[in-house]
């Protein structure tokens, strides 16, 4: 499914947490996603994520965060857009993420907020 220039992917792990805390909440977060192609969580996705983890120092309870960036890398996803700024769209994670893909000759891919990939039209600005 497209939306605007960008076609969207998610992967189960998206739903996972979608699906999470309150049961009211959840299913509104379930219907957003739903006409989304979905990328496979496979062994290459678990193995890349478990390499992040330790290289990143990504805490266990974070494992997701990992996960969601090996699928990017592994299926080649240009933008990985979050709201995570903890352990994703963070630019000292990044600089060490790119010297761990660059040491196993793996391209980085963009790791963004939703504002930072929306084009200039729809961004509102507090300078006007």
């Amino acid at each position: 499914m497209a939306i605007g220039r960008f076609d969207v992917y998610i992967s189960e792990m998206v739903v996972e947490e979608a699906s999470l805390g309150d049961p009211e909440a959840a299913q509104r977060r379930l219907e957003v996603p739903k006409g989304f192609a979905h990328l496979e969580l496979n062994a290459q996705v678990e193995d890349l994520a478990r390499v992040y983890m330790e290289k990143l120092e990504i805490p266990e309870k974070s494992f997701r965060d990992a996960v969601h960036l090996a699928v990017c890398t592994v299926h080649n996803i240009d933008y990985l857009v979050t709201w995570n700024c903890t352990h994703l769209a963070n630019a000292e994670v990044m600089k060490k993420l790119m010297a761990i893909n660059r040491t196993s000759g793996i391209h980085t891919r963009v790791v963004c907020t939703p504002e930072e990939l929306m084009e200039a039209k729809y961004v509102e600005r507090s300078d006007r």
